[in-house]
């Protein structure tokens, strides 16, 4: 599966990262490198080469793992038509850009499907291919804010917080992306023809939201921030600090489980609020913080490693990849020193290879000719600037 990638940030790389995880041969066309050119002493013949090398690893760059990349000029009409070119064999063309930036480019789609009719065409962006916002700008933050997320994730009586950039640009942009595309390919087995996907992170945040929307409506989700089962209101599901400044993760909202977090807190015994009375939340939520706070994180951890009570160690990504679990699912890999996660899902026949780092300064005759650009038109392109 071939699949183009016209780069840029954040979701839309994220769904090529996917698609390349599980096996996609994706090219990213990167903006064209502007670094002098610089006598490369280890060449015998002197030439220049860019300064950032040639086929330099760069580890750190996890977002653009497992895919090579080739600087094209868009802007010059040899740089659009060599990446027309690349889309008449491609089955698949992902890009990020604002609405109508691909068109100026005449990479939009309809130019783009009418030479190559099976091409999937996934399109990226903040609020969709039209309506009133199409064209302004905006980040994970704007997204959830207008998506009816951002107001309900944070603790009572305090601003909103900001869940990362997970939810709009990787969860509801770039992974439904990835799915968007795939299931367009699903259906292209049966029609035979591609299609554009449009995926937008408003869109996709809204859909990440759908179970809430629904206890929203019945009257179980209140309005006011940081009071509700799974958003910290709750005393059973939240996070609590430790003596050594650590934090454990309480999750037992089953009556089972939060029979076996008193157990294991010591408190079975003693006479508390019953768990789903919400006038005595406050009581639960005091014992269980002083309890919590008298012993440190990883004694806690060991505490309820036996014990089903739904209950864990809240692990930054230094500690992440060395825990136990992580180590015998192999769901780290370290990779040039590096550690980052593994492709996900698991598949039972067709594995999903190691990850390989990202890498900048390749040469674009070697890119380019698996997808049968000759070695001399590259040249060309090159020695015109137009290719780096």
């Amino acid at each position: 599966m071939r699949v183009i990638e016209l780069a840029g940030l954040g979701p839309a790389p994220f769904a090529a990262m996917v698609l390349a995880d599980l096996g996609a041969d994706v090219l990213r066309i990167d903006r064209p490198v502007t670094a002098p050119l610089v006598p490369d002493a280890t060449r015998p013949d002197g030439q220049p080469e860019a300064a950032m090398g040639r086929g330099a690893s760069n580890p750190y760059d996890v977002l653009n793992r497992n895919r090579l990349g080739v600087g094209v000029d868009l802007r010059d009409d040899r740089g659009s038509e060599l990446v027309r070119r690349l889309a008449g064999g491609a089955d698949v063309l992902v890009e990020g850009y604002r609405p109508g930036v691909a068109e100026r480019f005449g990479l939009g789609p309809d130019a783009l499907l009418e030479e190559n009719p099976r091409l999937v065409y996934g399109r990226m962006t903040g609020w969709g291919q039209d309506g009133l916002m199409a064209a302004r700008a905006g980040h994970d933050l704007t997204y959830l804010a207008l998506s009816g997320v951002l107001a309900h994730v944070g603790r009572a009586d305090q601003a909103p917080t900001p869940p990362l950039n997970l939810v709009a640009d990787f969860g509801g942009g770039g992974m439904l992306l990835a799915l968007g595309v795939l299931a367009a390919l699903v259906e292209r087995a049966t029609s035979g023809v591609g299609q554009v996907v449009d995926a937008a992170m408003v869109d996709g945040a809204a859909l990440l939201m759908a179970p809430l929307f629904g206890a929203w409506s019945s009257g179980f989700w209140s309005a006011d921030r940081g009071t509700n089962l799974l958003d910290s209101g709750a005393p059973f599901y939240d996070c609590y600090r430790c003596a050594d400044g650590g934090w454990l993760a309480v999750a037992a909202i089953e009556a089972q489980f939060y029979s076996a977090l008193l157990d294991g807190l010591g408190l079975a015994d003693e006479d508390l609020p019953d768990q789903h009375d919400r006038s005595g939340w406050p009581v639960l939520r005091s014992r269980f913080a002083a309890v919590i706070a008298g012993r440190d994180r990883d004694d806690w951890a060991a505490r309820f490693e036996g014990i089903d009570a739904c209950v864990a160690p809240v692990l930054d990504m230094g500690e992440a990849p060395v825990h136990p679990h992580a180590r015998e699912r192999r769901a780290f890999v370290d990779v040039d020193g590096v550690p980052q996660p593994v492709a996900a899902p698991r598949f039972s026949r067709t594995p999903a290879a190691e990850p390989q780092a990202a890498r900048t300064g390749t040469d674009p005759a070697v890119v380019l000719r698996p997808w049968g650009v000759s070695s001399k038109d590259v040249s060309a392109l090159v020695a015109a600037g137009v290719v780096t």
